[in-house]
């Protein structure tokens, strides 16, 4: 994280405090702080947990279409948001959790996994069943959804889909129970998801203003897979419910009694009495377990595999050594299948992959995590927090009839010279005189100041993005596709953190003199349309970010221009609630 202070930055700090400071007696919705904790308190129970005792949770699925004579159909659904107990450890008592389902008795953590169809449109109501008060602390002085009449505020995203932006989302468009308060940008209960885009792995969360990481902690958290048999079904990969698994990883701490922990303190707690840079919990849940244990065969599996933490990377790799075989990223196949021996996977990212148990020497495997936390310059995990969960192998031989094909999908590749406009992003971490984290900023602006980023619908763009902190952030665009083509160090850093922090002009500061370190290559498996991409500190990433449908080279089938917009933002989740998210308006 950077240190030391501006004057740009304590201009932004008073301009965010004169707009979003309210008074503790305005807020409703939040509960008592229960007495404070230690890490080594949280450790204790993390501690006390056996690991690979409970077995690994099936997605429960939903079916976004219908099939009538042989061919898929419309239809709509309706998905609430329920306050519910949770089980996530045989020796943990039940948790309270806010999580998605299509009713309160189905309702899980994650969310059931909503399968659509390529070109097969599905309207979604969400409804908020949430309670009165939240079941987690939230901090009013930062930018937050506040209702005037009290409840949960809550909006769901549909992250890496294509739709417009009345459907997206947006963090103003916030609803409580029975809509009885709504936020300025929302203006329907229904979304409708064209699914126009290639088959791939998405997910759904909680997109409400400054209450992002706190709901999507509580448990608002769900996936949702694109799908095109005609596509697909030739690679004759691993399918079926047992061997085609979704694997939703996450990081949380619980008090003894089985309750969520969320820091009740701010880092700097006259300024943020909540708000800290980052929540990293002891225990590893995966699919609303913690590390749990899966059976498998001698055969190959596919895992589609979502990090859902706040802030935590995970350097995903097998104890044994056995390889991945990456055939996909975000929401898009790739070329072709690559071999990667680790996996490093940021928040909000997605990765798919095939496992063949049957060239394990063991007949046990564990899955570990080697990311230092913050990502990259922080600690090694611990003894918790460096396991993920368990394989137990069949020691039997079984028929696999599944394959990875040589070839998967030819889409464009990223080219700067197809860009019509190359923009530069400045991620900026501003602090208080005493060098701790009161905001970060994009481009030195909030979100609520005028777009800057304004597109047109159909185009290619090269952004320059650069990282002015210590921090590595997810970046995430809503709506558009992209990639990065290359990764190139700052040199002479601290001198142009200086200049930008004073004139806020990578030209005025002469970027290109100092954008001249080495060049870090982008891993082979992360080379291809994604949603979420890396961006690594002291350096500027050059990204080709497409904004249409990129396997037919066509147009969005919507008007893109619309009301609210989208917006694009780090995310780790701390970071993009305090406020490291600007608006994306495109105009023609």
């Amino acid at each position: 994280m950077v240190l030391g202070r501006s004057m740009m930055a304590a201009k932004f700090l008073v301009a965010v405090m004169i707009v979003f400071m309210i008074s503790g007696e305005e807020v409703t919705g939040s509960i008592g702080a229960p007495p404070p904790v230690s890490d080594a308190y949280l450790q204790r129970v993390a501690r006390s947990l056996k690991k690979y005792v409970d077995p690994l949770p099936a997605m429960p699925k939903t079916y976004g279409y219908a099939v009538e004579d042989g061919r898929p159909k419309p239809i709509a659904l309706t998905v609430g948001m329920y306050e519910k107990k949770w089980k996530f450890h045989r020796d943990l008592p039940e948790t309270t959790v806010f999580v998605y389902g299509k009713s309160r008795r189905d309702a899980s953590y994650p969310g059931p996994d909503i399968e659509a169809l390529q070109g097969v449109p599905l309207n979604v109501t969400w409804e908020n069943h949430l309670p009165e008060r939240h079941i987690l602390p939230w901090d009013p002085k930062i930018p937050v959804a506040v209702p005037k009449h009290g409840g949960v505020p809550a909006v769901v995203h549909l992250h890496g889909s294509v739709n417009g932006p009345q459907s997206d989302g947006s963090s103003f468009a916030w609803f409580t129970s029975g809509f009885r308060d709504v936020g300025p940008s929302w203006s329907q209960a229904t979304y409708h998801y064209p699914n126009v885009q290639h088959p791939g792995n998405l997910w759904y969360h909680d997109h409400t203003l400054g209450l992002t990481r706190a709901n999507i902690l509580a448990g608002l958290v769900g996936t949702y897979t694109i799908r095109n048999p005609l596509v697909e079904a030739p690679f004759g990969l691993p399918s079926g419910r047992h061997f085609d698994r979704r694997l939703v990883i996450g990081d949380r701490s619980f008090y003894k009694d089985g309750s969520l922990y969320m820091n009740y303190t701010g880092n700097v707690p006259s300024l943020h009495p909540q708000w800290q840079p980052e929540y990293f919990g002891e225990v590893i849940v995966v699919n609303g377990k913690a590390w749990p244990y899966l059976a498998v065969r001698r055969r190959k599996y596919r895992f589609r595999i979502l990090n859902s933490s706040n802030a935590r990377y995970f350097n995903l790799s097998l104890s044994n050594g056995l390889p991945f075989t990456v055939i996909g990223s975000d929401a898009t196949y790739h070329r072709k299948p690559v071999t990667a021996s680790s996996i490093l996977i940021a928040p909000a990212e997605i990765y798919d992959a095939i496992i063949n148990f049957a060239e394990s020497e063991t007949s046990t495997i564990r899955l570990t995590n080697s990311a230092l936390y913050p990502f990259p310059g922080g600690d090694p995990p611990n003894t918790h927090s460096s396991k993920v969960m368990k394989f137990i192998i069949s020691p039997k031989k079984t028929v696999d009839d599944s394959r990875v094909p040589a070839k998967l999908v030819d889409y464009p590749v990223a080219n700067v010279k197809d860009a019509i406009k190359k923009r530069y992003i400045v991620l900026y971490e501003n602090e208080t005189a005493s060098g701790e984290p009161a905001n970060l900023y994009i481009n030195g602006k909030r979100l609520e100041d005028p777009a800057t980023e304004t597109p047109r619908p159909g185009s290619t763009e090269v952004w320059q993005v650069i990282n002015l902190t210590e921090d590595n952030h997810p970046l995430h665009l809503h709506l558009a596709t992209f990639q990065a083509a290359r990764v190139r160090g700052l040199v002479a850093l601290e001198a142009f953190k200086a200049c930008m922090q004073e004139k806020n002009d990578a030209t005025k500061c002469d970027v290109k003199k100092h954008a001249t370190g080495p060049v870090t290559a982008v891993p082979e498996h992360e080379r291809t349309w994604k949603n979420i991409v890396k961006i690594a500190p002291g350096s500027m990433t050059t990204i080709v970010v497409q904004f249409k449908l990129i396997d037919r080279d066509a147009p969005y089938p919507f008007d893109a221009t619309a009301e609210p917009g989208y917006v694009y933002h780090c995310h780790i989740l701390d970071h993009e609630d305090n406020a490291m998210i600007r608006p994306l308006i495109l105009k023609y």
